[in-house]
């Protein structure tokens, strides 16, 4: 398998699982999956944050905000690997419940991703609410 094919293969389960266990109220397989190495940043669409430290915190919060996942899908644009960094560009198309209330949504997610001992971190994410249905086109 070539890098571009092992990164994928990673993004596919590792990096996905972490995102079903944070949808389910859990940040633990998300902050394994980010480096501890900075410069780590993240501009969320429903919170920011820079530094390991801050990234961390926000991930909790978020992660208490969550409970009962439906369904999250990832529909994948662009993804490649250069060296030691790689990026993705997808859509998130989750199904959970918020605080307490159910809620349909779609975020547009651009990922940059370091290669630190042996395996991939993510150290950049910007993610924003698109406006289009989740069924749409």
């Amino acid at each position: 398998m070539d890098e571009r094919g092992a990164f994928l293969d990673w993004f596919g389960t590792t990096w996905r699982e972490a995102e079903r266990a944070l949808h389910r109220g859990d940040a633990g397989p998300r902050l394994e999956i980010w480096s501890r190495r900075e410069p780590v940043t993240l501009f969320g669409a429903w919170m920011s944050a820079s530094g390991y430290s801050e990234v961390r915190e926000a991930f909790l919060r978020l992660a208490e905000s969550f409970s009962g996942a439906v369904s999250s899908e990832v529909e994948l644009v662009a993804a490649d690997v250069s060296g030691d960094l790689a990026y993705t560009v997808h859509r998130e198309i989750t199904s959970t419940v918020v605080d307490g209330v159910s809620r349909d949504y779609i975020l547009r997610v651009t990922q940059v991703y370091r290669r630190e001992d042996g395996g991939w971190k993510v150290v950049h994410r910007h993610g924003d609410e698109e406006t289009r249905a989740a069924s749409g086109p």
